[in-house]
């Protein structure tokens, strides 16, 4: 199988790495500066074994690679706000033997969040849904970090909505040969509503920085809280943290080169990078949306919503406030 990597970022590209590493036919789809480090000093992939240069092939756009072969896979793992242009562009690109990539290629969908498997689910017939959990890091064109060991990350991957099938099986066994642990589940989507809720801390580490004082933490609590309720009215069940811990066991740790403290999460490097883009329609506004539909407040999820896209929106860099300031923020509504 080839693996097409779109969105070789912080998880694309330590799969893409891995998988390569491997020995597993890659190829990378980035834009910009990103893409032009890649062509030019190649993928390099820091890991607590060392920095590994993959000098793989690189495209923009689909139409780089022609027409797309049956054995391949998409690994889809831009921002979930981002999915909807990524699936424009290579769902009707035609595949060898007849077809398109939405009919005949499997998805796979690497977000965080809980949309766009749904989003991917109205164009291509065969999705399929992972849980990350990967300590990795991408703010510097052509560089990923992941310091997770000794495995480098967990993906609960299964069909989508609900099941397993052979092809599932098959890319857990390519993952597991890649250091990247890949547990192939039936309900993959209990555990990513479990990620959702630890992802509603996203916002607060984004604006504020690392949460480690109480009032963070604090902050994150009543988010949760009101994620639990939302989730709890609409009939979702979740992964529970016991079940988490077990899965993860002495499987990974977060483990940062040198000593040096751990840099910030997906929506912390979004602002970080100022892309004018973050996820927090997906996580925050997720609970939002669950709770307008089920009648259950959610006004700190709400406010974290509001403040990171205007944040992201102002291009403000990542921890531009107090926890303090975002807190006033969250109580005035």
């Amino acid at each position: 199988m080839r693996y097409i990597i779109i969105g070789s970022g912080a998880v694309g590209g330590t799969v893409g790495g891995r998988l390569a590493e491997a020995g597993h036919e890659v190829v990378l789809v980035a834009r910009g500066a990103h893409a032009e480090a890649l062509r030019d000093g190649g993928l390099r992939l820091r890991t607590h074994e060392g920095t590994l240069t993959h000098r793989l092939p690189v495209a923009e756009q689909p139409t780089d690679l022609g027409e797309l072969r049956a054995d391949d896979i998409l690994f889809l793992a831009v921002k979930t706000q981002d999915v909807t242009a990524a699936l424009d562009a290579w769902g009707g690109r035609p595949v060898t033997g007849g077809g398109t990539a939405a009919e005949r290629l499997p998805l796979v969908c690497a977000q965080n969040g809980v949309e766009s498997e749904r989003i991917a689910l109205r164009r291509f017939r065969h999705v399929y849904g992972v849980c990350v959990y990967m300590p990795a890091s991408h703010t510097e064109p052509g560089l990923v970090s992941a310091v997770g060991s000794p495995r480098t990350g967990i993906l609960h991957i299964g069909r989508y909505p609900a099941g397993t099938d052979e092809t599932a099986r098959r890319i857990s066994a390519d993952l597991e040969k890649s250091r990247i642990l890949a547990p192939v589940v039936a309900d993959v989507m209990r555990w990513k509503y479990a990620k959702l809720l630890a992802n509603l801390a996203n916002s607060v580490e984004a604006v504020t920085g690392p949460i480690t004082d109480d009032e963070a933490k604090n902050l994150y609590a009543r988010a949760r809280a009101e994620g639990e309720a939302a989730l709890t009215a609409a009939g979702i069940a979740w992964a529970g943290d016991e079940e988490q811990q077990r899965a993860r066991a002495d499987h990974i740790r977060f483990d940062p080169f040198d000593g040096s403290p751990r840099g910030g999460g997906s929506s912390w490097q979004s602002l970080d990078r100022g892309t004018g883009s973050i996820e927090s329609d997906y996580l925050n506004g997720e609970i939002a949306l669950l709770g307008r539909w089920h009648g259950v407040p959610t006004p700190v999820n709400d406010a974290l919503q509001r403040v990171a896209n205007r944040c992201a929106r102002e291009r403000r860099p990542a921890g531009s406030m107090t926890v303090a300031e975002l807190t006033a923020e969250v109580d005035t509504g």
